[in-house]
């Protein structure tokens, strides 16, 4: 581990990790206390406090790599963004698109309600897991025969959620990689399907299913695509600690949910023709190297999460003097050697959240078998 990023990771980690610790806590005391008797109070309450843990991720994008993010929409529809319920279907270009996505509903006012579908090891990542499943995110195993009815039922929980949401879906089921790219133009081949060049081939069950639960009540598809300038570097958790910044382009097209198809198979060929779009937009991107045809909105910097990232510093280095001060912890070998234990363990588990969100370690969705007029294939995210 570059120790640029190191003299950042570990302070980092005992600040999110003791911060984060805590925040589970509190979720899990009002998960059993208050959720039995009024799941919307509950959601209020883990809203707030799941935003307090995911600002300190926000605040290595804004303020520690000084990543920039251009987002280009229409007016209409970024004034929208935060105010109604929307389900979210993105391409999955880089290693920090989820939290691009977080950065975006930060400024939306609607991180704390910010959700998504996930792979089911997503849910035992300490704190952030934790957090993610006492905030309603769906995991799934990627078998659709035991993901059906997770989706379902997950999906029918949040008809009366109190707040905005955003769920996040992407439906090419694994991060975009070249190998990955290549497997997929071969299956298009094989299957007759249009080859792409930008995007992967989209796995349509879990669409169809959350346009068919979810209609009823969310009004908007918002079809998110990701894309990075030729002069930028693809940004990554590793490049983020050590503070070198990138440059994000996000195009954002709103859909009325009411205007797409009511059958099953026509679903699935509309998110198939989205990508397809998609694809040809990323063409456009590739040459013009920019996604110039919508304004662009400025998304600004808020002082939020640097503000929760003091706070909880402060905290932390407080509670941390007062203990060593009170036990006496440094003043022994035995207390150096456990401090030295705990440091390594935040250490491996910066390593592991890092690890977990690298593209090349994520798994090819196997593709389902196809035709021009149907895909049966999983959805699933990272």
């Amino acid at each position: 581990m570059a120790i640029a990023a190191a003299a950042v990771i570990v302070p980092m980690g005992i600040i999110f990790f003791i911060s984060g610790l805590f925040i589970n806590l509190i979720q899990a005391a009002c998960f059993v206390l208050i959720r039995p008797f009024s799941k919307n109070i509950y959601r209020r309450i883990n809203r707030i406090f799941a935003e307090l843990l995911w600002l300190e991720l926000v605040w290595l994008v804004d303020w520690r790599a000084g990543v920039e993010i251009k987002l280009y929409m229409d007016p209409e529809t970024f004034r929208l963004m935060g105010k109604e319920h929307a389900l979210l279907i993105a391409n999955h270009r880089s290693d920090i698109d989820w939290l691009v996505g977080w950065v975006l509903a930060q400024r939306s006012s609607c991180l704390g309600s910010a959700l998504a579908v996930m792979k089911k090891s997503s849910k035992f990542l300490p704190v952030l897991g934790w957090s993610m499943w006492f905030s309603e995110y769906l995991f799934l195993e990627r078998s659709w025969a035991k993901d059906e009815n997770t989706i379902k039922s997950g999906l029918q929980r949040l008809r009366d959620y109190p707040q905005p949401f955003w769920l996040a879906l992407f439906v090419e089921g694994t991060r975009f990689t070249q190998a990955k790219l290549l497997a997929a133009q071969e299956y298009a081949t094989s299957a007759g399907l249009p080859v792409p060049k930008n995007v992967l081939i989209p796995r349509t069950k879990g669409f169809v299913a959350a346009v068919s639960h979810m209609r009823s009540f969310v009004p908007a598809i918002y079809d998110v695509t990701f894309a990075m300038p030729k002069s930028s570097p693809a940004p990554t958790m590793l490049r983020i600690f050590k503070g070198q910044s990138s440059v994000v382009h996000v195009h954002i097209k709103r859909h009325e949910m009411k205007d797409l198809p009511e059958n099953d198979e026509a679903t699935a060929q509309w998110c198939r023709d989205i990508f397809l779009a998609k694809d040809k937009l990323l063409d456009k991107h590739i040459a013009e190297d920019t996604f110039g045809e919508q304004q662009l909105q400025n998304v600004g910097r808020p002082v939020k999460s640097f503000l929760v990232i003091a706070s909880w510093a402060c905290i932390v280095l407080f509670g941390a003097i007062k203990f060593i001060h009170s036990t006496a912890l440094l003043s022994s070998w035995k207390g150096v050697a456990i401090s030295a234990a705990l440091l390594a363990v935040v250490t491996l588990l910066m390593q592991i959240l890092i690890r977990f969100s690298q593209s090349e370690r994520s798994t090819q969705a196997k593709p389902s078998t196809v035709n021009q007029h149907s895909t049966n294939g999983q959805q699933k995210q990272h």
